[in-house]
């Protein structure tokens, strides 16, 4: 019976045994800020590297799919028919054989926005052209991520 009432009973804390204490918590949460701070830049810095590398995938993608467009119809949509030719007939095309991308709709850049095409572009038959990150095209100190057709 008293080893049943001892078990019940509240005991005392243990001196030097009452958990962490507030020194020991501040010195841990400073080690993981200071490992953040260092880990945070490295991750942001890959992650528009993937995006700036998504790009020019999808950008590789519109080259092949206008390439075959070409291959239909003896010419590159023009820039008012846009990428949107790619999915759907345009009026002015007589032996399209797409939809010549597997998305319904032309995707939006990594950023959110819509890529620009041009045809004819300055020194090559076509051009597909995302901004990159900048809000505004051709924005200072950030590159426009653009096609290579030749």
């Amino acid at each position: 019976m008293d080893d049943i009432r001892r078990f019940f009973q509240k005991s005392s804390p243990r001196d030097g045994e009452g958990g962490f204490t507030l020194v020991e918590m501040l010195v841990v949460i400073t080690i993981i800020g200071l490992i953040m701070a260092l880990v945070a830049p490295r991750v942001l810095n890959y992650l528009s590297e993937s995006k700036v590398k998504t790009a020019k995938i999808q950008i590789e993608s519109f080259s092949t799919a206008l390439d075959l467009f070409y291959l239909d119809n003896g010419r590159y949509p023009t820039s008012s028919e846009g990428l949107s030719a790619l999915v759907q007939r345009p009026a002015s095309s007589l032996s399209w054989n797409g939809p010549y991308l597997k998305t319904a709709s032309v995707p939006a850049d990594p950023w959110g926005r819509p890529y620009r095409y041009r045809s004819p572009a300055d020194h090559a038959p076509y051009e597909v052209i995302s901004t990159g990150p900048a809000a505004e095209p051709g924005a200072a100190g950030v590159a426009e991520i653009k096609s290579t057709s030749q």
